[in-house]
């Protein structure tokens, strides 16, 4: 089970159903930063991810980026254009080195439909991303940024965090300022000010994609900090959101 609760799809199958889906498809590496699918692409296939991280990433048609989610091992990856027959709805990048089962669309039906408890992992893993959308629209739509991102970093060191030998928690993950904004709805102004009166006060250390967290108690009462505070009448400290 991932640190978040989501169970990915690959630990839904029994030995004998991940033996036939391998048989399926064929193992691909992508290094960290490749392209593994595009939006508004017809490509015919979706991939399990063995090892390593991607993000889902959305672009509208006036230049606005957003990233969806970020995806682990064991996570299924494309099935959507699968489902619906439509063309890729968002693109899709390696966050680090990825080693992914690739397998074409038409086996992946013909093998969901002979085995129903394939059919029902699928249902679970699309019924938990209607659920993760939920939560995403209603934190996005209660809690300002300053909230959104300290509860992004603390759940991004939970779940790829590692320990330094100084203490501190780093981001194993190469997201950058705009992929940060973009996880939280914002703009990468903000998100820029709001990491650099961090830093200032000492809670966290930024360089290029690299993210380590000193102080996880003052993120943490950040991320609990009840959205309808106002900032203007509020105790000044750091993180006040713009």
């Amino acid at each position: 089970m991932a640190p978040d609760g989501r169970v990915p799809f690959w630990q839904l199958l029994d030995g004998s159903a991940r033996t036939e889906i391998e048989r399926l498809g064929r193992l691909v590496e992508f290094p960290r930063g490749d392209p593994i699918l595009q939006q508004h692409d017809r490509s015919d296939h979706l991939l399990v991810l063995r090892h390593g991280c991607v993000k889902v990433v959305v672009e509208s048609d006036t230049g606005y980026r957003a990233i969806l989610a970020i995806r682990g091992p064991g996570d299924l990856v494309g099935e959507q254009a699968g489902l619906d027959g439509g063309s890729r709805s968002a693109s899709v990048y390696a966050l680090t080195d990825v080693t992914a089962l690739v397998v074409p669309l038409s086996r992946f039906g013909t093998f969901k439909e002979s085995r129903p408890a394939v059919a029902r992992a699928l249902q679970q893993v699309l019924s938990g991303r209607l659920r993760e959308a939920d939560r995403h629209r209603t934190d996005t739509g209660s809690g300002n940024v300053r909230t959104r991102l300290a509860g992004l970093l603390l759940k991004l060191a939970e779940q790829y965090g590692h320990r330094t030998d100084g203490g501190a928690l780093r981001i194993t993950l190469a997201l950058s300022q705009d992929d940060l904004a973009g996880l939280v709805l914002s703009s990468r102004r903000t998100v820029v000010r709001l990491l650099e009166q961090w830093r200032e006060a000492g809670w966290l250390r930024t360089g290029r994609c690299l993210i380590e967290l000193h102080d996880l108690a003052e993120l943490e009462q950040l991320a609990r900090a009840d959205p309808a505070d106002d900032p203007a009448v509020a105790p000044s400290r750091p993180g006040a959101d713009p």
